[in-house]
């Protein structure tokens, strides 16, 4: 049976939405130290400053006990989002441009979408399926309009594979949360699940000491440091808190369909800060995965004894 989709509070949607902006800039950072870091050790360097972060928090607000299903679930989100989608993003990157990584990963939210109707009883609603095609489509279009492939370079057939892994990774990840918000807050949860992930990223320890040490002797060494410092607390402690509290007041597949908004966020962070003008086409392609959005989150209209029986989640 499919579930009907929850509202989402203005509060709610405002947190997604800064999830998306922050994301945005993460595919901006990691592009700039990939010369700089390897890819394990931009991931153990995010995660150890998110841990360190949100564990402040988490010590502030008092420690709630979490289930045994719960942890089960945290923990497998941590593994595969938290480690292996940072692993895998990092690598991709040094492979493929930014514009290829974005369009690629950015496949995530069709996995969620399905991962959630199967799993989560949340149904394959017809306008969910149309929003998806829709913004994917943008997403392509944006891709290929501003890849190197687009000027005639190759592209690496791994950072293809590593993309879709990375995508992959996410939605399993955000699968396998969603149950877990019922009962754990945002900020415990993104802490244990950054713990995690950290963990499973230690082995890369010797290499983020050496390249930081290396680094922290050159030129440029502050600017790298500072980005990775950014990505550690804006990306990974902000952002995943912002979306594991939006995840749990809206169905999983709704608001996958709003990472569809990064790709034009890169686009226009990147005509803003670096100078670059973005093609007409990716212009066309932004305003696709904006509409696409759109169509995801509407709502077919309902007979007002059924908007009355809709909760709307006020207390957010």
């Amino acid at each position: 049976m499919t579930r009907p989709a929850p509202s989402i509070s203005t509060l709610a949607l405002g947190a997604a939405l800064v999830t998306v902006v922050l994301w945005a800039s993460a595919f901006v950072g990691i592009r700039d130290l990939a010369g700089a870091y390897s890819p394990g050790s931009i991931a153990l360097g995010r995660l150890a400053i998110g841990v360190v972060l949100l564990g402040a928090l988490v010590w502030r607000r008092g420690w709630q006990p979490v289930g045994r299903r719960d942890l089960v679930l945290i923990v497998a989100s941590g593994l595969l989002w938290f480690a292996l989608y940072n692993l895998a993003l990092n690598e991709a990157e040094r492979h493929v441009d930014a514009g290829t990584a974005s369009m690629l990963v950015n496949t995530g939210p069709i996995f969620i979408g399905l991962f959630a109707g199967l799993f989560l009883g949340e149904g394959l609603p017809r306008r969910l399926l149309a929003g998806l095609a829709v913004a994917f489509g943008g997403s392509v279009v944006i891709g290929l309009a501003t890849s190197d492939a687009a000027a005639g370079a190759e592209t690496s057939l791994l950072g293809i594979a590593l993309c879709l892994v990375a995508a992959l990774a996410y939605a399993a990840g955000v699968t396998l949360q969603k149950p877990a918000t019922a009962n754990v807050s945002a900020t415990q949860l993104t802490w244990l699940a950054c713990l995690i992930g950290g963990i499973a990223c230690l082995p890369f320890t010797p290499g983020l000491v050496a390249e930081t040490a290396a680094l922290a002797s050159s030129v440029d060494g502050p600017s790298k440091i500072g980005w990775l410092v950014y990505l550690g607390v804006f990306p990974t402690s902000i952002a995943f808190t912002t979306w594991t509290y939006a995840l749990g007041r809206t169905n999983a597949g709704r608001l996958g369909v709003m990472t569809y908004l990064i790709p034009p966020v890169v686009v226009v962070m990147a005509w803003l800060l670096l100078g670059e003008v973005p093609p007409v086409l990716a212009l066309a392609g932004g305003i696709a995965c904006i509409g696409g959005v759109v169509i995801a989150r509407s709502s077919p209209g309902r007979a007002p004894q059924q908007v009355t029986a809709v909760a709307v989640d006020s207390a957010a």
